[in-house]
């Protein structure tokens, strides 16, 4: 029998506002770091928490101090309560916060399975869109405006909350808005609660030497001609047409970590070859999931793409990278684009994470070397980066720390980022439970081509990821005569195996025993 769909019913809608005259009428011009974010949709993290209390107790006792809390944050992060306004006599976008503006805070309540939804196995992509704020935009006089920040609280009665967010990123990076949620945990846990380091507004902190900001409104407008569009926003993702598209989390842990770099310094010194710079955590991470993704897509696909070249693309921070002091506490944008590539038939090769690990690491290393390198191409490359037939893309970052994100019910039990359903995008986040490790969602596959997915693994890159595979299995002694989980247990643990281990998103794991098995 067919698992019936869970319900979501809107029970109340709020729009929330900074404190009456607590926040100036502001306008913020973008800086060259925020324009190339018009070119994107928003971005829209979900926060799973375990509540193991009924509606009517979230509804009568947290949700007013949630709303109160709320309102004291904007008071300080106000600009997220306003709109990316376009004057009627500028080409050029604004970020215009006037008092009475708000965010739209939508209070629902869904029939659906908690544990279900906020573990780390296989889950139908389109389960998550009814948790998921709207974000329209609106028309005023000659002006369009568009607000930046929309939230949706969901109960999951006497199991869990989620609280959903969809903010445009042309207004804040994950470092300032990982910001904003935590002065809304801590505001909620105590009233009084001081902010230390207030965000800072002013834009000439941002210097443009090379004209950036005049090259992008130039690429930006090019692209937004051609595309019959003013911004880059999916306010809400619609449904993909294939209904068994799955999202899945997988963990890397510092020992997987490690088993790699260590397989990739033993290869380059058998081949006398210098071994990749920055064999960082998040770089080999980096490395091992695009090399995964590409020989998913080789077996999916059923061919090798030869020369073809496949391209891989991350955000990196450009706070510390920049030859000028920025305040950590800088409202807006401040990120790095970088793209890399190499050639799929090399990616898939016996040396394939070694190929994908040299080409990221002396990306890294341009970026240290100079953030700004090659930016006047960052939003014409994109063209070439999203119209390839091979391509990943990697957001978030483990550097931030948006597990610490406690109301007073604990840490979240799951993050997720579901504006990268539609970019063939992985995101990275740290791991809940493992120090050092990284956690990575998305991994958008068809169900039904799952046990593909590793079969064509070349000797080299199998013998790495049964090594990696090897503690997660003894860890797992009883999963081959294991039954399907009890309802009772966390869904969460259970599919992924109470690992420790690297594991390739769970469909990859199942694919990978499977070859370790014949």
């Amino acid at each position: 029998m067919a698992k019936r769909p869970s319900t979501v019913e809107v029970v109340a809608r709020y729009h929330v506002s900074p404190p009456p005259n607590s926040a100036p009428p502001t306008s913020l011009p973008l800086t060259f770091f925020d324009i190339p974010w018009l070119c994107f949709s928003a971005s829209q993290p979900l926060f799973f928490y375990k509540y193991p209390f009924p509606t009517n107790h979230f509804l009568s006792t947290t949700l007013p101090t949630l709303v109160h809390s709320l309102s004291l944050t904007l008071q300080h992060f106000f600009a997220l309560a306003g709109s990316l306004v376009w004057p009627p006599d500028s080409f050029k976008p604004l970020i215009v916060y006037n008092e009475g503006n708000h965010v739209p805070l939508v209070v629902a309540e869904s029939d659906g399975d908690f544990f279900h939804f906020s573990g780390n196995h296989q889950r139908c992509v389109n389960e998550f869109y009814p948790l998921l704020p709207q974000l329209p935009s609106r028309a005023s006089g000659s002006k369009h405006e568009i607000p930046l920040l929309a939230a949706q609280i969901t109960i999951f009665s006497n199991s869990g909350i989620c609280i959903g967010f969809a903010y445009h990123h042309v207004v804040a990076d994950g470092r300032t808005f990982n910001s904003f949620i935590k002065t809304w945990a801590s505001l909620f846990r105590d009233p009084s609660f001081l902010i230390k380091s207030l965000p800072f507004y002013d834009r000439t902190v941002v210097k443009d030497t090379r004209g950036l900001e005049s090259i992008f409104l130039n690429d930006w407008s090019n692209r937004k001609s051609s595309q019959e569009t003013a911004i880059g926003v999916v306010t809400r993702v619609t449904n993909l047409s294939d209904s068994d598209m799955v999202r899945a989390t997988f963990l890397m842990c510092p020992g997987d970590m490690e088993t790699i770099k260590q397989w990739i310094v033993t290869q380059c010194k058998l081949k006398n070859k210098a071994q990749p710079p920055y064999l960082t955590p998040s770089n080999l991470t980096c490395a091992f999931v695009w090399v995964c993704l590409i020989k998913a897509q080789e077996k999916v696909n059923g061919k090798l793409f030869g020369k073809n070249p496949s391209y891989f693309g991350f955000n990196a921070g450009g706070i510390t990278r920049l030859d000028y002091p920025v305040p950590t506490t800088y409202f807006g944008n401040c990120i790095g684009f970088a793209r890399t590539m190499a050639i799929q038939r090399e990616l898939c090769g016996e040396d394939g994470i070694v190929v994908a690990a040299n080409m990221i690491g002396n990306r890294v290393k341009e970026l240290d070397d100079g953030v700004l390198a090659g930016a006047e191409t960052w939003i014409s490359d994109w063209a070439v980066f999203y119209e390839s037939e091979s391509h990943v893309m990697v957001t978030g970052s483990p550097k931030l720390d948006f597990y610490d994100t406690d109301f007073g019910w604990g840490r979240p039990k799951k993050i997720e980022e579901i504006s990268i359903d539609n970019a063939n995008a992985i995101s990275f986040t740290e791991s809940r439970d493992v120090k050092g490790g990284v956690e990575c969602f998305g991994c958008l596959l068809k169900e039904i081509q799952i046990n593909l997915l590793t079969m064509a693994a070349s000797k080299a890159f199998a013998a790495v990821l049964v090594i990696a595979m090897l503690s997660a299995i003894a860890s797992a002694q009883d999963f081959g005569a294991a039954s399907a989980p009890s309802p009772s247990m966390d869904k969460g643990a259970a599919y992924s195996l109470g690992m420790s281990g690297a594991v390739i998103c769970s469909s990859l794991l199942l694919s990978a025993l499977a070859l370790l098995r014949q």
